[in-house]
């Protein structure tokens, strides 16, 4: 009864050295600038190039959506730490864990979209029409916004039944549910089992379904007599499992490992990637590295 509960937090940040943060701040401002601008020009060229308007784009369109939320969400908070002050109110601490993990867990399942829109174009291509048609993709993305939704409502909801009273101080550089965990005064089971629970289903069984979507495509491509062809369909898909394979194993790692293994310099380098680096470097694997986005670029620059 002597506790005092919590209501704000201090944001450790990425360093306490002066200097260091020095450095880190135009560096951090330059991936977000990265992120903003290279996923908004996505958006802005697929709208307006009726050429782009296919099942694949219209992936990229919310991929480049959530990482801006992702961002967003981030790096302004981590940007203003490292200039003044570090404090945020409960409530900021919150949105920033709703928005944080929505945006994750819709990440998650796009990529599992993606993959599957992957493997209906190599595998089923006299079926892609008609399978992949509009409504057939806005429900799948409709489902992926949802579902994310349902599972940061859980996961923010539960977090934010503990009762915050050890200490006010977030080792991390945000809110995230590991560091928020370890402040809690009373028992977070339940939380670390939910926590387990939505990684499982979100991260492995994702990463699972895209392990077997890929499995296909490479058995169709080999398939493939024609080399021009079979390079042709690698070309499609390349940078997909490279991004994948990274930013499931940052996931998995920082979310399937219970609180008290929580280790705070790793986790923040681990945390990075997926917050900061993927998001700026998104754009320019999947977008803007492809001929038709750069066609399209080409028009929208010509029409200035």
């Amino acid at each position: 009864m002597n506790e005092t509960l919590v209501t704000e937090f201090l944001i450790q940040g990425l360093s306490e050295t002066p200097g260091l943060r020095m450095l880190l701040f135009p560096a951090f401002l330059l991936l977000y600038t990265a992120a903003l601008l290279g996923n908004l020009l996505i958006v802005v060229l697929i709208n307006s190039s009726p050429a782009l308007h296919t099942p694949m784009y219209f992936f990229l369109v919310n991929l480049a959506v959530v990482d801006i939320l992702c961002t967003s969400t981030i790096l302004p908070k981590l940007l203003a730490g490292m200039v003044a002050s570090k404090t945020i109110s409960y409530g900021g601490c919150t949105a920033q864990l709703f928005f944080f993990t929505w945006s994750m867990g819709a990440e998650l399942l796009l990529f599992s979209a993606m993959a599957y829109d992957h493997y209906m174009a190599i595998c089923r291509p006299l079926h892609y029409c008609a399978l992949m048609g509009p409504q057939a993709c806005a429900l799948l993305v409709a489902a992926v916004w949802m579902v994310s939704l349902t599972n940061t409502s859980v996961n923010t909801g539960l977090t934010l039944s503990l009762p915050f009273c050890h200490s006010n101080v977030v080792e991390h550089f945000f809110c995230e549910i590991p560091p928020m965990l370890k402040l809690s005064c009373a028992p977070s089971g339940l939380n670390e089992a939910m926590t387990f629970t939505a990684d499982v289903v979100l991260a492995i069984g994702n990463f699972s379904v895209i392990l077997l979507s890929y499995g296909c495509i490479i058995a169709c491509i080999l398939c493939i007599r024609s080399a021009a062809g079979r390079r042709r369909a690698f070309s499609t898909c390349s940078a997909h499992p490279l991004v994948v394979s990274t930013y499931y194993s940052t996931i998995i790692h920082t979310y399937i490992c219970p609180t008290s293994s929580y280790s705070l310099d790793k986790d923040k380098l681990v945390s990075v990637t997926y917050t900061s680096v993927a998001p700026s470097l998104n754009p320019l694997i999947y977008s803007l590295r492809n001929t038709e986005v750069k066609a399209a670029l080409r028009r929208l620059l010509s029409c200035r």
